[in-house]
């Protein structure tokens, strides 16, 4: 948390009609991502909210609901150097800053991975089914998404602009490895994506053909409408001028005393014993990035502070991967976790 805190701190100021011109921006990146990706607009406003927030993103859903073309939109719309990998039982850490090969004069070449390829500027990466790589890997993202830098060719290569995107597939779970809680904790939300409910859209998305070609998709957007240079500046400002107030602060850590002990508030859920239902509630970062996305979701809807509303509507995706359960209930983690909030959300009176 210190490297994202420092990246924050040290940006620039920008006064209130910098702030605005930049909310217009957002919007209008949040509008061409709709456009491509139909029927998301929840989890487009969360990844929206993340990159103001300058916090990664953890996409889970089941097979061909969009999780790979909303992310790809996003870094198209982004603009910047963008890096991506695909997660495979047999990847290893070293596959993602270097790869070694045979050139044509029969001579051994090592070349900079998809790490490292995109440069120091880079603004996205992507990680594509990072549940099917290996613990090692998922130890070297964590240093890159808690520091955005890592150690390579005899030096440290920082990445001060970056996002990490992932995704996972929550159907198949053969050959696949479950992400640490030190590395799901980075992960500023992770964001159920499911297919649109709507019969309109369901039908466009089957009959319209715009939607059948995802590269043509991807490329028809502008790229670049803000700049991810300046993400950082942005988002310092917005943490310094959307106000929380002294009510809203003790409602927030209601909400995190009830993480770590739900039975004091006569919470119960189906077939669990609560009293054995715990092993840890939300950490002192899970709280930290939930105040700081609350600021960027009251600054989206165009207030300088923040209501209950901007922290109810962020609790599920900001602090269910970090609650952790006892094993015996371990297989039902995805599912108390919801539960759990939603009664939370129930029993903590807001201001």
């Amino acid at each position: 948390m210190a490297g994202d805190t420092v990246a924050l701190n040290a940006a620039p100021g920008l006064d209130a009609a910098a702030l605005a011109d930049w909310r217009a921006r957002a919007l209008a990146l949040e509008a061409a991502v709709a456009g491509a990706v139909i029927g998301q607009d929840a989890a487009i406003r969360l990844l929206t909210i993340a990159l103001f927030a300058r916090g990664h993103v953890l996409l889970e859903g089941d097979v061909g609901v969009g999780k790979t073309t909303l992310l790809r939109a996003f870094a198209r719309t982004l603009g910047g150097p963008f890096g991506r990998i695909e997660g495979t039982v047999d990847l290893m850490p070293n596959d993602l800053v270097y790869h070694a090969y045979i050139d044509a004069d029969g001579q051994p070449r090592i070349e900079p991975g998809p790490l490292l390829a995109p440069g120091e500027d880079m603004a996205v990466f992507f990680f594509n089914e990072i549940n099917r790589a290996r613990p090692q890997v998922h130890s070297l993202l964590l240093r890159v998404m808690a520091e955005r830098s890592v150690s390579a060719f005899n030096r440290e290569h920082r990445f001060p602009h970056l996002t990490v995107f992932a995704d996972r597939n929550k159907v198949e779970k053969e050959e696949t490895f479950e992400l640490p809680s030190a590395a799901r904790d980075r992960f500023m939300f992770e964001v159920a994506v499911t297919m649109p409910t709507d019969p309109a859209l369901r039908r466009r998305l089957m009959t319209d053909p715009r939607y059948h070609d995802t590269d043509a998709l991807i490329d028809a957007l502008p790229a670049g409408i803000v700049d991810h240079r300046q993400l950082n500046a942005v988002g310092a400002a917005i943490q310094r001028e959307v106000r929380v107030s002294d009510a809203l602060a003790d409602y927030a850590l209601r909400l995190w005393d009830a993480t770590h002990a739900p039975g004091a508030l006569g919470i119960a859920l189906d077939r669990v014993d609560m009293s054995r239902l715990i092993l840890a509630g939300a950490s002192p970062r899970g709280m930290s990035l939930l105040l700081r996305a609350a600021r960027v979701a009251a600054w989206l809807d165009g207030r300088d502070y923040v209501v209950p509303e901007d922290l109810r509507g962020l609790l599920a995706e900001a602090i269910a991967h970090r609650v952790f359960f006892m094993p015996v209930y371990q297989a039902r983690a995805a599912e108390l976790a919801r539960a759990l909030i939603g009664e939370i959300l129930r029993r903590v009176p807001a201001p």
